[in-house]
């Protein structure tokens, strides 16, 4: 019985948001936008949670990948596409969705609010390319 599980989320970078951690950053990336929110407005909960955290990413991991659908669409690319050029929509653009690309290109990521929701639904939009990626690919091997 094979019960491999492809990674959809690293813990390499896992760590390296880490770094970043007293802001959340491991958290949303880990798929855990409240605890990411309360990371970001109390420093990593006073640091004494960033500590404990340092034990937690391999778990942090390991449900991740449980819990997100992987596929053509690369997690780890998505998010680095978010952190570093989310106010212009290239994320958006990397998972083809065209139109808000153009939305958050022109609005400087829909005046910042929009990159703050993307920051708490990354992972479930990538998911869901992936999905519907993948159910695109079952159909026409079907048809």
């Amino acid at each position: 019985m094979n019960t491999y599980q492809p990674q959809t989320h690293s813990t390499t970078i896992g760590y390296i948001c880490w770094i970043f951690g007293f802001f959340g950053a491991h958290r949303f990336y880990f798929g855990r936008p409240i605890s990411g929110t309360i990371w970001a407005f109390t420093l990593g909960f006073f640091l004494i949670g960033w500590i404990i955290d340092l034990f937690l990413i391999p778990s942090m991991s390991r449900t991740a990948n449980l819990r997100y659908n992987s596929g053509p669409f690369d997690f780890n690319v998505a998010w680095i596409l978010l952190t570093f050029l989310g106010v212009f929509g290239i994320h958006r653009f990397y998972m083809g969705k065209w139109l808000t690309g153009l939305l958050w290109l022109c609005t400087g990521g829909l005046f910042m609010f929009g990159y703050l929701y993307d920051m708490w639904t990354l992972n479930a939009q990538v998911s869901e390319c992936n999905y519907e990626a993948y159910a695109g690919q079952s159909a026409m091997t079907m048809g």
